[in-house]
């Protein structure tokens, strides 16, 4: 009966319809050890819809060729399609100019970039950096390794018991050696949205540290906009962003752009080598040496443009349907603890039952066709915080129905009798 009030009301409000947008994605039909696929692993990557494998397969059937360097057809064909692709990308976050948006092979690599490249310039011995205690593994070795090289001092934002970030402590971590602030926009493992625009603002009136944003679990679920943010940098991947694997974004203020060294050399980042000396090429392509996953940027862009057509605005009400009835149900049985309260969270649910290893749900839970996962999620202070091994995490997506948290329920009910 819930189902059936929430797309009735879902329709009435010219959203989308879930049935079609099922058919939408081929791997939601299979069958996974007799039983219908439930995917509910949207945190790790999303499925992809057929128009961005359609595009990947048009792109090797019809349009193989390398970019920026042939003058035959099909390379001036593939690189304008390219340079659409990054402007599509440019016009979805907002950002000031095409070449603002770099590609990279995903989060970690874009972080790794701006890491490297920000060290070079900007950060010396004394000077600080500081993280959150709930970021991902990608959002925090990246700046270890660079507080080591550099003898700088990294400094973390706490988490409170909801799984919100104690921003009280913010202006007390801020001083004058404070070079970059650094976090996510929404946690992978509690599904908290940080209040990302209070929160530069607040920095913006204390210090010109600059500011990244880890949009890896955020950009699934509503769309971004860097100018209105005012972040130096914001990163994400395209396979959660329903894409393809292997290709994600690094949006850069142009200041920073153009006082940055290339992360790598070689093909493509110049404009003139001699045996002496190298001119380098201005941005993108300064920072995106050799031949580049060109599937993946046009990919990226045809997964952009479809969930556009459905509308970020009604996805995220949808998710936050599907979100609310996973937790009433979850919390309905006997032992569960669910990680993470904040007051505005989204599609992430990590919890355990009792002293079960989330291991030995994960398994069991997979012989019913459902896919959920289970460990630290990359994110081992938060799972230190909290005292556990680590979660048992269901994420969900816009094409998940209120049928398949169903299943879920009784296949996690099922487990926990058997492992009881």
């Amino acid at each position: 009966m819930v189902t059936e009030v929430l797309e009735v009301t879902m329709k009435q409000n010219n959203m989308f319809d879930i049935h079609n947008i099922r058919k939408d994605f081929p791997i939601l039909h299979r069958t996974v050890n007799g039983k219908p696929l439930v995917y509910l692993d949207n945190g790790a990557t999303a499925q992809k819809p057929k128009v961005v494998i359609d595009a990947i397969t048009n792109y090797y059937t019809n349009q193989n060729a390398n970019i920026h360097r042939g003058v035959h057809t099909l390379s001036r064909e593939i690189t304008i399609a390219y340079e659409e692709a990054r402007k599509t990308i440019q016009t979805h976050i907002n950002a000031q100019h095409a070449h603002e948006i770099i590609f990279t092979r995903g989060t970690t690599e874009s972080i790794n970039l701006v890491a490297h490249c920000f060290g070079k310039i900007n950060v010396s011995a004394g000077d600080e950096i500081v993280i959150t205690q709930m970021e991902h593994h990608s959002n925090i070795i990246p700046w270890q390794q660079l507080c080591e090289e550099k003898q700088a001092v990294l400094k973390y934002i706490p988490i409170n018991e909801a799984g919100e970030l104690v921003l009280e402590d913010l202006q007390k971590l801020i001083t004058s050696k404070t070079k970059l602030i650094a976090f996510t926009h929404i946690s992978n493992t509690l599904g908290t949205i940080n209040p990302v625009k209070d929160i530069i603002k607040t920095i913006r009136s204390l210090s010109s540290a600059a500011v990244l944003i880890d949009g890896a679990q955020a950009v699934p679920h509503l769309k971004p906009n860097v100018q209105d943010l005012d972040c130096d940098f914001y990163v994400f991947s395209g396979h959660k962003l329903f894409g393809p694997t292997g290709v994600g974004i690094l949006y850069a203020k142009e200041l920073w752009l153009n006082k940055f060294p290339p992360y790598q050399t070689g093909g493509g980042t110049i404009k003139t080598v001699t045996l002496e000396k190298t001119e380098f090429a201005d941005s993108p392509l300064k920072f995106e040496a050799g031949t580049p996953h060109i599937e993946g940027g046009i990919g990226l862009a045809a997964a952009i443009d479809y969930v556009n057509r459905i509308g970020l605005d009604a996805i995220e009400a949808y998710e936050q349907q599907l979100m609310h009835y996973a937790t009433e149900k979850l919390l309905a049985i006997e032992g569960v603890r669910i990680y993470g309260s904040a007051k505005y969270r989204t599609s992430v649910i990590s919890f355990n039952v009792g002293t079960i290893h989330p291991f030995d749900v994960g398994t069991l839970l997979d012989k019913y066709g459902i896919a959920i996962r289970s460990g630290h999620h990359c994110t081992q202070p938060i799972c230190q915080f909290y005292g556990i091994p680590g979660t048992i995490r269901a994420s969900f997506a816009f094409y998940n129905t209120m049928e398949e948290i169903d299943l879920f329920i009784e296949a996690l009910k099922k487990s926990i009798r058997l492992l009881s």
